[in-house]
């Protein structure tokens, strides 16, 4: 047996300096060439003249320090597993690399480790047959070699210890110097056994690194489907990691297996009994197969596109052969995570077959469906194309199948991202779907509540919705899931809570459940997302509690937590704690505690802030805070009001109405006065007077009545 490569050893040594500075088209080094052309000489010799001369120890070692330092492509990585040195970063070699990955890679992106089988008695007899039957292949003519290809097949390849045996003794590299023989039966044995043991994440990457992958990618130009179809099917099985995708798309297979694709003109057409139409769709369909693997790459989803993927995908999705449908629908909901992939997939009227084949009997065909919808419903425009093709109806069914909860997932995503629309929550409404949504809530796994509880935060913005969810008994199991650490399913449910904090007898069960304790607790989380959501979660419930004032009190060290929020750098925490403290300091009480706890400086620091949102929650919260002591003062000592000034130049009539309100409070005091008269913000004021919104009106006008009464009164002390 060889020796295992010290792969370990090799990982914690730095970037050689010739390999740093490698570029894209330098991932080989010299002695790795020299192997190359080894192997090519090989690969042209008669069969019987073989010998397994690859040096597998050699080469681990070669391949490792090459693929983490040499090439400029492949993005570092911490180490997963303990004990490993966390490889050094190059951010500027790596840039490319970065893109190139998309979110949805999570399979496979750590090295396993290269355990080869130990030869003992332990060991069944089918790994000592397989052995036996690979050293035939080194050595025997083609009659042989076709004879015992054949052989290997009867055993069952789907075992890890027939992989491993075919490994351990040599035999990849023999399969792999198949592939460039002229010989087309030994060219179909071998694609046939590599189609089936590339199963195994390590045997995949095997082939990757005995440079399986290119010769594979030229097989699909063979003039033989079955050649194609083999060549697309194993391409599919190895691109599962990133390294073997971007050495698909260095090699041209992209656009060659987006030709394939283009083979099955027919495929939309009934299935026939033609063999030829038969084989025509088999290869259109192994190249879907393999473009799904490919498309979990950023790179490789513009390679598609600009192949023409696109069109070709939409052809085939108007055919009735269910085992085509899956992979070619599996690849547009990866790349549909992609804005431009959305808009030429509503150009392209995909949206319209993917709601027909939700009604297909086919549960992955749904699930993939359901996904792809979900992706795709970012978009206004699809979210009505999917309610005018009737697809909110099939969705809605759906819900009640909850045996299969992957599937089940990818339909509540979809709900949930269609829901954003109010036209389409009134049809889930008619379809009874918010009753079926709340009876979700409980004993499903994380990825589905996610999806549940984000459908339910976007149906509960209207009032009949939130009445449902709290017949249906909603609300206790809604505040049971604030307790949980998923940061999705945080940001998602404090949305629900407080969208259903609306209705004071949806707020009254909250605070019973002691549900408003929860929420405040949650403004420690580590994750901004969740802080901004809880407090703006609190902002109903302080709004519609009973005795809000005492109830906030009665937070322990709540306040000065809210208070220090305000220290944050993320805009929108910013706005949402302002806009919950614009609420708690309606109670007088609550608004002299956090003046003691220094909200006036602090707000003070945020106003040369340039983002619409936060300028509105500010301008509300200090207007709130100016009616406490001599806090008008002091937002002007602390140079407050010039900026504020500025904040009437907005685009925004929120902006404008909080602005005009909170200068209409600093405006009591003479000194913010001639500030404001300094900074030119009568004439912006005037400007409002004339403003439809009456709040504004009523502000502006006050802030000028006050200026001109200063004004009046220096005059006459002036002339007097």
């Amino acid at each position: 047996m060889e020796e295992q490569p010290k792969e370990k050893a090799q990982l914690v040594e730095a970037p050689k300096q010739g390999d740093a500075a490698a570029g894209p088209e330098q991932t080989t080094p010299k002695s790795q060439s020299n192997f190359g052309k080894n192997q090519m000489t090989k690969r042209l010799q008669p069969t019987l003249n073989w010998r397994a001369t690859v040096d597998v120890k050699g080469k681990g070692i070669k391949d490792t320090q090459e693929e983490k330092h040499g090439g400029r492509l492949e993005k570092p990585r911490a180490s997963l597993t303990p004990g490993r040195a966390q490889l050094p970063r190059k951010s500027l070699d790596k840039s490319e690399e970065i893109l190139s990955e998309s979110s949805s890679e999570s399979e496979e992106e750590e090295e396993p480790a290269d355990l080869r089988q130990e030869a003992n008695v332990d060991s069944p007899s089918e790994y000592w047959q397989i052995q036996k039957l690979v050293k035939y292949l080194k050595g025997g003519n083609q009659t042989t070699t076709v004879i015992v290809l054949s052989s290997m097949r009867d055993f069952n390849l789907s075992q890890e210890t027939c992989q491993l045996a075919i490994r351990d003794v040599g035999g990849l590299e023999v399969l792999i110097n198949l592939l460039d023989t002229d010989e087309i039966k030994c060219k179909i044995g071998s694609l046939k056994i590599l189609k089936e043991i590339s199963h195994n994440p390590q045997i995949r990457r095997n082939i990757v690194d005995l440079g399986g992958l290119p010769v594979m990618v030229n097989i699909l130009d063979s003039p033989h489907k079955i050649l194609r179809c083999l060549a697309a099917e194993t391409i599919a099985n190895i691109a599962k990691f990133r390294r073997a995708r971007r050495v698909v798309r260095q090699h041209e297979g992209i656009t060659k297996l987006v030709a394939l694709l283009d083979c099955a003109q027919t495929a939309a057409e009934p299935p026939q009994s033609s063999l030829y139409e038969t084989r025509e769709v088999e290869v259109a369909r192994c190249g879907a197969l393999a473009l799904w693997s490919c498309s979990k790459s950023y790179a490789n989803k513009e390679a598609i596109r600009k192949a023409g993927g696109i069109p070709l995908l939409a052809q085939l999705l108007k055919t009735s052969h269910e085992n085509m449908l899956i992979p070619v629908v599996g690849t547009l909901q990866e790349c549909a995570s992609e804005e431009h992939y959305r808009a030429a997939i509503k150009a392209e009227r995909i949206i319209e077959n993917l709601v027909k084949n939700l009604n297909s009997e086919n549960e992955q065909l749904q699930e993939h469906c359901a996904m792809a919808i979900y992706q795709c419903a970012e978009d206004e425009d699809t979210r009505e194309l999917v309610r005018l093709h009737g697809g909110l109806k099939p969705l809605a069914s759906l819900l009640s199948k909850t045996d299969n909860k992957e599937r089940l997932a990818a339909v509540t995503g979809a709900i949930w991202k269609c829901s954003i629309s109010k036209e389409n929550v009134a049809k889930f409404r008619e379809y009874k779907a918010i009753e079926t949504l709340v009876g979700l809530l409980t004993n499903q796994p994380e990825e589905v509540l996610i999806n549940v509880v984000g459908a339910l935060g976007e149906c509960c913005q209207e009032h009949e919705n939130r009445v449902i969810v709290r017949r249906c008994g909603g609300i206790q199991p809604l505040v049971n899931l604030l307790v949980g650490i998923n940061q999705a399913l945080l940001v998602n449910v404090t949305k629900a809570v407080g969208a259903c904090a609306v209705e004071p007898e949806s707020m009254a069960i909250i605070d019973r459940l002691d549900g408003v304790r929860l929420l405040w607790s949650l403004l420690k989380n580590p994750h901004a997302d969740v802080k901004a959501s809880a407090a703006w979660a609190l902002c109903p419930c302080i709004q519609n509690a009973k005795d809000a004032g005492e109830m906030v009190r009665s937070f322990v060290g709540g306040l000065e937590l809210i208070v220090s929020l305000l220290k944050s750098d993320n805009q929108e925490v910013l706005a949402s704690v302002c806009a919950a403290i614009t609420n708690i300091a309606k109670d007088q009480e609550n608004l002299a505690v956090i003046t003691d706890h220094g909200v006036v400086p602090l707000l003070s620091k945020l106003t040369n802030t340039s983002n619409d949102k936060l300028r509105r929650h500010l301008a509300e919260v200090i207007a709130r805070c100016c009616m406490w002591g001599r806090n008008r003062v002091a937002f002007g000592e602390y140079r407050a009001v010039a900026p504020l000034v500025r904040y009437l130049k907005s685009n925004d009539t929120n902006v404008h109405r909080a602005t005009a309100q909170a200068l209409y409070q600093l405006s009591e005091d003479i000194n913010n006065c001639i500030t404001m008269h300094e900074n030119a913000a009568v004439k912006l004021l005037l400007d409002m007077i004339g403003s439809p919104d009456q709040d504004l009106q009523e502000a502006a006008a006050g802030c000028i009545s006050n200026i001109r009464r200063l004004a009046l009164a220096t005059d006459k002390v002036r002339y007097t």
